[in-house]
């Protein structure tokens, strides 16, 4: 990958205030028209831009600006980076070693009866095969099926818990919610929910309670002492 200039305008805009470089020179550096580096030479342009210092961010050396600007006919040169960066992969179908394609069918019947949210395509990535394939173990044609056990792509170290996760809430978006049916379980009334145990015991308990027969009770406690207090002074 060619090494690129980072925020060119920018640069351009140090390179014109702080050196003595030409236009043409600027402009080949930062790939601008040399007119739109003397606009802004001239303030008509980049009006409000920070200049940003390719010496400090590492991407010119002094000495090639120095170089520069004692030959008019010489090229600014990118500097080499202390630090490279790895490309970044193509995306594509995820290769899966040799040795672990065996395992391929169980993480795909495992994926395909515990997320069955899933399409084919984002089981494709996830294990690295073919919609076909995924097809005959959903409709049980595959030539091994009988033999298939449900084994965990994770644990097989096919794909990531991650890359899991990712796809089952990338799947997950805009389905409707599940229905009682579904969840085999449905709510019960507000009628059935307030009759509550210990409600209907308490209202038995004060319905039984008689309130004239409690008195009249203690007063027949009362008058049986009065009596059994007379007896004691007789004798």
């Amino acid at each position: 990958m060619a090494q690129q200039l980072l925020m060119p305008k920018a640069t351009a805009v140090w390179l014109v205030d702080n050196t003595a470089l030409s236009f043409d020179q600027i402009a080949q550096f930062c790939k601008l028209h040399p007119l739109e580096v003397k606009a802004i030479a001239d303030g008509e342009s980049a009006q409000g831009i920070k200049g940003l210092d390719p010496i400090a961010t590492g991407q010119l050396s002094r000495e090639e600006i120095a170089r520069a600007e004692a030959n008019p006919n010489h090229k600014l040169k990118l500097s080499e980076p202390k630090v490279r960066v790895p490309e970044s992969k193509r995306k594509g179908p995820r290769y899966t070693p040799v040795s672990k394609r065996q395992d391929r069918p169980n993480a795909i019947l495992w994926l395909v009866r515990n997320h069955p949210e899933l399409k084919d395509a984002q089981i494709s990535r996830l294990v690295g095969t073919t919609k076909s394939t995924i097809e005959q173990i959903r409709e049980r044609t595959h030539w091994n099926s009988a033999n298939l056990t449900p084994m965990d792509p994770v644990t097989l170290g096919l794909c990531s818990q991650i890359d899991l996760d990712l796809e089952v809430e990338r799947a997950s978006k805009g389905r409707p919610l599940p229905t009682a049916a579904e969840l085999g379980a449905t709510l019960e009334s507000a009628r059935e929910t307030e009759k509550l145990p210990y409600e209907s015991h308490e209202r038995e308990e004060e319905k039984e309670i008689d309130a004239d027969a409690v008195f009249a009770k203690l007063k027949s406690l009362k008058s049986t002492r009065d009596e059994d207090e007379e007896d004691d002074n007789r004798f």
